[in-house]
């Protein structure tokens, strides 16, 4: 199966280790970038580690989690090899990546419920890659940012 890894700040501890022991139970490597406990910590950490570990192949996907997925998702998307849609139902999920191929998805905690959440990683996990017209915007997506003209 895909090794998976996966990160939280203290707001979404419980969510992530739900998470992780779900991604197992459905067969998954799981790769636990932390945290360790719910102490206070700051999620531009963990998003980064998260990013390095898709960057350098440590993990093929990659699921953060903090209070409102938001701040996370940010830090994720400042490595160019990271592509992290925030998603709150199963269909943002299977579009982030069938028209994206968005290789992490980020999720608030205090947003959604678990339930929910495992819905949105099990429409991600599952989801493809159109390629096709989808394909040269994700390219763009790669690019220095204001490389190209808008068409």
């Amino acid at each position: 199966m895909t090794r998976i890894a996966i990160a939280s700040d203290h707001a979404a501890f419980d969510l992530k280790q739900r998470l992780a022991e779900t991604l197992r139970g459905w067969g998954h490597d799981v790769l636990d970038l932390g945290p360790a406990d719910d102490s206070r910590v700051d999620y531009p950490d963990f998003g980064y580690r998260l990013a390095e570990a898709i960057a350098d192949g440590r993990a093929e996907r990659g699921v953060v989690v903090c209070g409102s997925g938001i701040g996370i998702s940010i830090a994720v998307n400042r490595h160019p090899a990271c592509r992290c849609a925030l998603v709150s139902d199963p269909y943002a999920a299977a579009l982030a990546r069938e028209h994206n191929d968005a290789n992490v998805i980020a999720m608030g905690a205090r947003l959604i419920g678990p339930d929910m959440a495992e819905a949105c990683l099990q429409s991600f996990l599952a989801g493809e890659f159109a390629g096709g017209r989808h394909q040269g915007r994700v390219d763009k997506l790669g690019a220095p940012a204001f490389a190209k003209e808008p068409a």
